[in-house]
């Protein structure tokens, strides 16, 4: 008979440390919150969405615990990008994009072409891009899709693809798929050879199973939590192999470029000129994004993470007025842009050497986890806020 174990309160030591973080951070700069609402549309009155036999996807319900104020048993950090997290709907990002946020762990975005729509990533589950598309074309014209486009390898952001179009769409050229090189080779390794494993291990790195509430599960950092739908995969018929390659879709042109080894094995980066926009995929988020994921993802090259951030900077940093991310919110003005770049560039480079230092002076990965330190500039930084330990 299976031992049902009940929640605790947090400990003394637990409130006090919490409290400490609390003291140590500048909660009265509120402006990511004015960002994640920046361009509202509309969404949808209880975002929930099922399997066709009435399972459970997907739920915001089950946060609204969030709305308060953060207890003592939750870092105030975390609490903080839970709150953020929230957010949800469509919203204008620019003329003619558009991102659907809170549906799933990732986001989707949506551009108007001549004639129909490109979209960027698909979410994790096919029913909630179904979902998104839904929500999308309960506020917009109903366009056909003419392209989407991968960002990268990881399922998050392809696992959706079958709810938006068919096989045949793909391989008859009716819409273009277009992924980044050696993506299948890496969404196929990681996502499906090691796939089974890899989600047990998600469940204890994320709590996944927890109940949700202030001593249960919270919120996963790059969103609430992953969607518990159908996943699908279908490849690319149009694949991106060099920096600067570029392409017209539907009368959108986009200009990419590479960066494999960095979030993920296969990865690239996009700048759209007619919208001053470069997104950059998961290479830069509202938080520090791990290295080394519990879950079993291959653990990601710092070098090659901050050379192609500034790679993107150095040839786009002058041109781009809008950023945005397949995961929170997006950037507005130039020199932000620049500043959360530049920031995040200096952050994965501070991982990458002093580690290093500190591991050729025979201390531990944990010492090592410990021990590396952002100068105070980089420390007060929300976006750069270490939400799971990053060595």
């Amino acid at each position: 008979m299976t031992k049902k174990v009940l929640p605790k309160e947090a400990s003394e030591f637990t409130k006090k440390v919490n409290e400490k973080v609390k003291k140590s951070l500048p909660f009265e700069n509120t402006k990511d919150f004015d960002d994640a609402k920046k361009g509202f549309i509309g969404t949808w009155d209880h975002v929930k969405v099922d399997t066709e036999d009435g399972h459970a996807v997907w739920d915001l319900e089950d946060y609204k615990f969030i709305e308060g104020e953060e207890p003592d048993s939750v870092n105030p950090s975390l609490w903080r990008i839970a709150q953020l997290n929230m957010t949800n709907g469509l919203f204008k990002v620019t003329d003619r994009v558009y991102q659907v946020r809170g549906f799933d762990m990732s986001n989707t975005t949506i551009m108007e072409g001549d004639t129909g729509l490109v979209i960027t990533d698909t979410l994790l589950s096919v029913e909630t891009a179904r979902a998104a598309l839904d929500l999308y074309y309960d506020e917009l014209p109903k366009k056909p899709i003419k392209a989407i486009i991968y960002t990268h390898s990881h399922a998050d952001h392809y696992g959706g693809v079958a709810g938006l179009i068919s096989k045949e769409d793909v391989a008859s050229g009716k819409v273009a798929l277009i992924g980044p090189e050696g993506f299948m080779e890496a969404a196929v390794s990681e996502n499906i050879f090691a796939g089974n494993a890899m989600i047990r291990r998600a469940e204890y790195m994320y709590g996944s199973r927890l109940s949700r509430g202030e001593l249960g599960q919270v919120d996963a950092g790059l969103g609430k939590t992953a969607s518990k739908g159908h996943m699908s995969l279908l490849a690319p018929n149009d694949t991106i192999t060099f920096d600067h390659e570029k392409r017209v879709v539907d009368g959108i042109e986009v200009e990419f470029l590479m960066a494999p080894n960095t979030e993920a094995p296969s990865e690239h980066m996009m700048y759209f000129p007619q919208f001053k926009l470069l997104n950059i995929a998961e290479d830069a988020v509202h938080n520090l994004h791990n290295i080394l994921t519990l879950r079993g993802a291959q653990i990601r090259d710092a070098y090659e993470w901050w050379k192609d951030i500034d790679k993107a900077i150095r040839a786009f940093g002058d041109k781009y007025e809008v950023c945005i991310g397949q995961h929170h919110w997006p950037t507005w003005g130039n020199q932000e842009i620049n500043r959360l770049l530049i920031h995040q560039r200096d952050a994965y480079n501070i991982c990458m050497t002093k580690r290093f230092i500190l591991l050729i002076k025979e201390l531990t990965a944990i010492e090592v986890a410990e021990a590396v330190k952002f100068p105070p500039a980089l420390e007060e930084k929300w976006y750069l806020r270490r939400l799971l330990r990053y060595a």
